[in-house]
């Protein structure tokens, strides 16, 4: 199986995607003035606390005020196998407080967050405040088990506690004790700057997405990486010499003249995940519905009549919608509660069948999941953890003509687009550019100057003309190839920048 890694930014975000025999199988987007909330830890202020939902809001300086679960304790690490404890002192509101984003905002939903703080390393995670000891259900050899536990139980001072990652399988004792020290002094930096840090201030941001990738994910020795932009190449160049499992001989600089993403393949890809309808291989489809609660998955046979009864082409319709939705979760990075309309079966064992295909299409999910036995109506639902944030919120905007209820592509993600097709153009050979859009599109691209870094590098000796159209939807625009000296051009035509 061919395994590959593609790392790119632009437009001031970074984009991770990785792909198995040319077909993805995970995708990360993250802002590069934002970056992703989840992990950081924030000097934070008790906005009130709610005794009926055994819950305190907490003030971080974000959109929104955080939930913060009170007694929640070392249970939120229980998705290692461990015992722990951990105490939760009495708020009230006005009270300065540091915790920890475990559960980035949603929607109208604030960020969740956690006092029990928690640093992540590649084979450790260290917990200052949590009377905690804990292993990756991943690792199950009860010899190796038992000694990684015994090794972290030695690196912990009294009251604090450590989780045992999956890639500890290949470190030794003096690299856990490393990287412990590591983290440890990570932790006595952060807990140093909160003490004359206003609130609202992050005393501690996660790692931006090409080091949290190569810290969780790589590490397969048939991985290789290709990376689209000159800065992102020798970051992650410089993290690969860090590491004696990967090395820099399969860090690859993409230098072709289209987008590497179309370049490779994975375009069309990225754009089939704006669809709700997911086609399966035999005929059959998927359709996605997300709703503030869930996100649920309705499986039909479509154009596939089988051939045989209707019972088995039932049952494999089901097998193969069961494969392709842990798939389509592990790229969307949905999380929360998932619920699937399976088409209804009347045999026990085909609907337990199912059932156990999901539950083996989710286990190659980094991200943990639940799934719960089907019903009589054909109906399973599960839970998954979100790893990041949802590639629907760099892909999609709510459509502001039906009352926020539909969907149209957004604006960071035309932008993608439209870069791709100016790439295509200049590698035809063509040195100016035409691109026709809608204006509050093209006001969105000028504002945020999307192509600057462009614009001041490859594109540097090119000329790319703007010609706004108020009567053109969001999501048209065209791109055009030009040579002339001197173009014939509407009078509202723009250059760009």
């Amino acid at each position: 199986m061919k395994k590959e890694w593609f790392f790119d930014r632009f437009c001031g975000e970074q984009i991770a995607i990785y792909a198995e025999d040319g077909k993805i199988v995970e995708a990360s987007v993250e802002d590069e003035k934002q970056g992703d909330v989840l992990g950081n830890i924030y000097k934070g202020r008790v906005a009130n606390v709610v005794p009926g939902m055994q819950a305190a809001f907490i003030s971080c300086g974000m959109e929104r005020n955080c939930y913060l679960p009170l007694n929640e304790g070392a249970s939120i690490f229980s998705s290692y196998d461990g015992r722990g404890k951990s105490s939760s002192a009495e708020l009230k509101a006005g009270d300065e407080i540091l915790v920890q984003v475990v559960k980035a905002p949603r929607g109208t939903k604030g960020a969740k967050v956690s006092s029990e703080l928690s640093f992540v390393g590649k084979d450790l995670i260290f917990l200052p405040r949590t009377d905690f000891l804990g292993i990756s259900r991943k690792i199950t050899d009860e010899r190796l088990r038992e000694e990684l536990l015994k090794e972290a139980d030695k690196l912990r001072e009294p009251g604090q506690g450590f989780i045992v990652r999956t890639a500890a399988v290949s470190a030794t004792r003096r690299a856990l004790k490393i990287e412990s020290e590591y983290l440890k002094r990570i932790c006595r930096a952060t807990l140093e700057a909160a003490k004359n840090a206003p609130v609202g201030t992050a005393v501690y941001r996660e790692c931006e997405l090409p080091i949290k990738v190569m810290r969780d994910s790589l590490g397969d020795a048939d991985v290789k990486v290709y990376v689209g932009d000159g800065e992102l190449y020798e970051k992650v160049l410089r993290l690969a010499r860090m590491r004696s499992d990967l090395g820099e001989k399969r860090i690859v600089r993409y230098t072709g003249s289209r987008s590497m993403f179309n370049a490779y393949g994975l375009d069309e890809q990225i754009f089939t995940l704006t669809d709700p309808q997911i086609k399966l291989d035999n005929g059959a489809y998927l359709v996605l519905d997300r709703t503030e609660a869930m996100t649920v998955f309705d499986v039909n046979t479509g154009k596939y009549t089988g051939d045989s009864d209707l019972e088995s082409t039932v049952l494999k319709t089901n097998l193969l919608a069961a494969k392709e939705i842990a798939r389509q979760v592990r790229i969307r990075n949905i999380g929360g509660i998932i619920a699937v309309d399976f088409i209804d079966m009347a045999e026990e064992e085909h609907r337990l069948a199912v059932t156990a295909a999901l539950e083996a299409a989710l286990s190659e999910d980094r991200a943990k999941s639940r799934v719960l036995p089907m019903s009589d109506l054909c109906v399973t639902l599960f839970t998954r953890k979100r790893l990041s944030g949802e590639l629907s919120s760099f892909l999609l905007k709510p459509c502001s003509h039906c009352t926020r209820q539909g969907y149209l592509l957004s604006d960071i993600y035309m932008a993608m687009r439209i870069r791709t097709a100016i790439l295509n153009c200049f590698a035809e050979g063509y040195r100016a550019a035409v691109i026709e859009l809608n204006r509050a599109l093209m006001n969105k691209i000028l504002s945020e100057r999307y192509f600057s870094d462009e614009l001041a590098g490859a594109w540097s000796d090119k000329r790319i003309y703007l010609i706004p159209h108020t009567a053109f939807p969001e999501e048209k625009f065209s791109v055009r190839g030009d040579n002339a000296q001197i173009l014939t051009l509407p009078d509202t035509a723009q250059i760009l920048y």
